[in-house]
């Protein structure tokens, strides 16, 4: 479990944030819906808050709300994201997830998150995470491993490669607009690569499903 103080270690000297360990899902996103902690929130049509299981095996994290998700209010709901369910439907890693984003407004003409506006989020992913606790975690680009974890290095680099966060495995995978863009299924591609790296997760998830039995006696 996150502890209260590592909160405040988010705080930068220009922005003060209200940090908060919010009781459930419902009120987390209430306090999101009125945020107005960094400049994007003016310029959002509305909040984009996570969708999916409560209690998720995998939570899959992006990296920004794009204009879909910014007029539906939920993330993962545009190409990209449909793209990325359509890969997890397929290695069948769809039935229990969670999915969120890095920050919670969209940065006008989808520009990158400034890590000023990542700062200003992060408490509320780290709260959604602690409430949600799921198994494994997904990275789906460089600026969500960066916000989450602070390495900075390259998504080639830190793909397929598992992370810890708080004793959670993550997974940091390429973004599914990338692959979008690099269509190609030959090996060594980024499809390819990222189809293997989702089957290292598929792996990962059953060990851990295992590991719990044997805790819990069911064996």
């Amino acid at each position: 479990m996150v502890e209260q103080t590592q909160l405040f270690k988010l705080q930068s000297d220009d922005i003060i944030q209200k940090l908060t360990f919010y009781s459930s899902l419902e009120k987390l996103n209430q306090a999101c819906s009125s945020c107005d902690r960094c400049s994007i929130s003016q310029k959002r049509y509305q909040v984009v808050i996570g969708r999916g299981e409560t209690q998720p095996d995998i939570a899959i994290i992006g990296e920004a709300p794009g204009k879909q998700e910014d007029k539906l209010g939920q993330p993962f709901v545009g190409d990209s994201g449909k793209f990325l369910i359509k890969m997890l439907e397929a290695v069948r890693l769809d039935s229990n997830v969670y999915f969120t984003n890095t920050v919670r407004c969209r940065p006008p003409n989808n520009r990158k998150p400034s890590a000023e506006e990542i700062k200003a989020c992060k408490p509320y992913l780290i709260d959604e995470l602690r409430l949600v606790k799921p198994k494994i975690i997904i990275c789906a680009g460089a600026i969500a491993v960066a916000g989450l974890t602070g390495k900075k290095e390259s998504i080639t680099s830190l793909r397929g490669k598992w992370l810890d966060w708080e004793g959670t495995p993550v997974m940091p995978l390429f973004h599914p607009a990338y692959l979008l863009r690099n269509p190609s299924l030959q090996k060594d591609r980024p499809k390819w690569l990222t189809w293997h790296d989702l089957m290292k997760v598929k792996l990962k998830l059953q060990r851990i499903s295992e590991m719990n039995l044997v805790d819990s006696g069911q064996t």
